[in-house]
């Protein structure tokens, strides 16, 4: 099993639970070393005093903050975990907030939360439940390896999960980045609009990241293999070219078109490839469609999980369900259940 990068408590109100944080992530993405041309000999970097060219132990580097041109202040690691007593070991969870209101813009790296130790399971089962129930992200200050950061914990189905974000002046305004955005008053023609609506809902899928795979790596893979054989190497077409405005509407109509012909050759009305598939075995498959088509109650809804909500709204061909909160999905299932 993999060690916690972090541990401490996080605080809910009076509730102190002991966790760990664990890396939710890893990276496949190709790595190269660097040669000098010409030569298999590798390239390295040396940390070296700029002033007299030798290089440096790392025992022998320090932290300086600049002052002024060539004045520092050096600062110890114990010095700045002393300036932060106790708050390196905390999340305090300080309020909460909708999970839809936090722009995905402010989101960063994620981390798994686990309890440390077999006695804390009933309160880590509680807060991830409590969380999931109520589809909000409790929002925390978090110090770890010298910095801080300000974090979200939500829940998912089966563990919490702790999001680090941005702070709001590290955002950037878009129209301060951007140099073409419409302008206020720009509005879509409403015909094209509305077509563009009929493609979405076309293309609209179930989310399975499983369907999904880093192609890039896999032709840079391709392409060493091909160097090493001395085999030619065929390069990626070019992208298409940019839509004229004036066939805007004509390209979304085909578009439209095009959607649903390759759902009908795929003998549905969803474009073929692009359904995810009911998984599980027989059995549990047919309960599932029996509990889809089930009247039910806003009462009986109300004690399910999002997770299981967003389940039975599959289930149930809900449409525009991957953009509900806890709530609307209830009161979607609701009004299902009594047309049915």
């Amino acid at each position: 099993m993999a060690r916690p990068i972090w541990t401490g408590v996080l605080t809910f109100g009076l509730v102190t639970l002991p966790v760990g944080l664990y890396t939710a992530t890893e990276d496949h993405t190709v790595h190269f070393h660097q040669l000098q041309r010409g030569t298999s000999d590798r390239i390295r970097n040396k940390r070296v005093n700029e002033r007299t060219g030798k290089e440096v132990s790392t025992d022998r580097i320090v932290k300086g903050y600049e002052l002024d041109e060539g004045e520092y202040v050096v600062v110890e690691p114990e010095e700045l975990e002393e300036i932060a007593p106790g708050r390196s070991k905390v999340i305090d969870l300080a309020g909460f907030v909708d999970l839809h209101e936090v722009e995905p813009v402010f989101f960063d790296r994620t981390y798994y939360v686990g309890p440390r130790g077999k006695e804390y399971m009933k309160v880590y089962e509680l807060m991830r439940a409590a969380l999931d129930r109520a589809d909000k992200a409790g929002i925390a200050t978090l110090t770890m390896r010298g910095k801080e950061y300000l974090t979200a914990l939500r829940a998912q189905p089966a563990v919490l999960v702790l999001h680090t974000l941005h702070w709001a002046d590290e955002v950037r305004d878009p129209a301060d980045v951007v140099d073409l955005l419409p302008e206020r008053h720009t509005r879509a023609d409403s015909k094209e609009l509305r077509t563009a609506g009929q493609l979405i809902d076309a293309l609209t899928i179930d989310w399975d990241p499983r369907e999904y795979r880093d192609t890039y790596e896999e032709r840079v893979e391709r392409l060493v293999e091909a160097k090493r054989k001395g085999e030619q190497i065929v390069g990626e077409p070019e992208p298409p070219e940019a839509t004229n405005v004036i066939d805007l509407m004509e390209a979304l109509s085909r578009s439209v078109e095009q959607s649903r012909s390759r759902g009908r050759k795929a003998g549905g009305g969803t474009p073929a490839g692009r359904k995810r598939p009911t998984r599980g075995k027989p059995a549990e498959r047919a309960t599932r469609t029996k509990q889809a088509r089930r009247p039910e109650t806003t009462g009986d809804l109300a004690s399910l999980s999002k997770a299981e909500l967003y389940e039975r709204a599959g289930a149930a061909g809900v449409p525009g369900r991957s953009k509900m909160n806890r709530e609307q999905l209830i009161e979607a299932l609701g009004r299902q259940g009594a047309a049915a």
